[in-house]
């Protein structure tokens, strides 16, 4: 099917990853899978180290520095492979000398603490586990003589996202897989962020690390070749393979967002969207938010539906209604509306609709 009929068919799509991206985004990225830069050759049978592909590497740490606000600030950008899962382990293995801290928010918080240990002693300064991870602790303390402190940004699974951030001695080190280039903060309080593709930037296949070059060289072990930053930054993201399709669609939604406004832009949608979605769960005496309200997630909104009885007749709405990956993590239940940069407003009020509509059919 021709691509310019295609968005006839496109559903709402809330998948909380991999998830939407733009359509615009879809229709380069596929239109280089055949021919890239007009040089007759698929974007996937070029050498990385071509100067097409090295000119998108380049292109692709200089916008995500620019950004998020970082450029000549001492920071490195890495694109990476393995998933955030990998820097559970990578991050660790380059920082934790003694003793790190960490935040425990959710599932993802939960495997990076499990990986930490096996490299020295962790202080667990706060966990929401108590209450099924509804919430984002706060007033804790963080001890001073820790390698450093780890918190998890936004929680997938739960619907909550953490709105303040500490200002720190140590350095500050954040997975931001779900929320990156969602909102605008001072990433210049952060030394190392990670985030997996699949959620706000492309396809996934490659792992977004930038890191503050400062805070390298500081453990006493020895740190294999694949998992050391400092390797991976002396060879510009190319000491192996590069996964070039993720990279290459990255870098155009990095521009999509750049050209869109940047990241002001798209936290203005963002908290549009958000503020439709929790209006309705809240007014709508069928549906129960999930996640304690000041600590509402912007990108996944969960909720749960009151009368089980109503279950079938939702979902046949929800189907009828081209909506798609609505479904609630299976430690959760219930739904949950992931609201990614590239989804659109009105797919929001799609959704909207249909919970209305069964409101006055309840």
């Amino acid at each position: 099917m021709p691509l310019e009929n295609q968005d006839k068919m496109k559903k709402h799509n809330f998948s909380a990853g991999p998830c939407i991206l733009p359509e615009e985004v879809l229709q380069q990225a596929s239109k280089a899978v055949i021919d890239f830069n007009n040089d007759d050759l698929s974007l996937l049978e070029i050498s990385h180290r071509s100067k097409p592909f090295v000119a998108v590497m380049e292109n692709a740490k200089s916008l995500t520095l620019e950004l998020l606000g970082l450029e000549n600030k001492g920071y490195q950008v890495l694109f990476l492979q393995g998933g955030a899962s990998t820097q559970f382990l990578m991050a660790a293995y380059n920082l934790l000398n003694k003793k790190a801290a960490y935040l425990n928010t959710g599932t993802w918080s939960d495997k990076a603490i499990k990986e930490a240990k096996l490299f020295g002693e962790l202080v667990e300064v706060a966990s929401s586990k108590d209450k099924n991870f509804t919430y984002i602790p706060k007033g804790y303390d963080i001890p001073s003589d820790a390698d450093y402190f780890h918190c998890t940004s936004n929680n997938t699974i739960f619907g909550t996202q953490i709105k303040d951030f500490p200002s720190l001695e140590i350095p500050l080190i954040c997975d931001m897989s779900s929320d990156i280039f969602s909102r605008q903060l001072d990433f210049s309080k952060f030394d190392l962020i990670y985030a997996g593709a699949q959620k706000n930037m492309g396809p996934a296949g490659t792992t977004l690390v930038v890191i503050k070059e400062d805070i390298l060289g500081k453990v006493s072990r020895k740190i294999p070749s694949i998992m050391d930053y400092k390797l991976h930054i002396a060879n510009g993201s190319m000491y192996n393979t590069p996964p070039v399709f993720a990279v290459y669609t990255s870098m155009l939604t990095l521009e999509w967002i750049k050209n869109l406004g940047g990241i002001a832009k798209i936290e203005e949608m963002n908290e549009k969207k958000a503020r439709v979605m929790y209006s309705e769960i809240d007014l709508n005496p069928l549906f129960n938010g999930f996640a304690t309200k000041e600590d509402r997630s912007f990108m996944n909104a969960t909720f749960t539906l009151q009368n089980e009885n109503l279950k079938e007749t939702f979902e046949t709405m929800l189907k009828e209604a081209g909506i798609s990956g609505l479904n609630g993590h299976r430690s959760v239940g219930g739904y949950r509306a992931s609201m990614y940069n590239a989804l659109p407003l009105d797919s929001v009020k799609v959704l909207i609709e249909v919970m209305s509509e069964l409101e006055s059919k309840a």
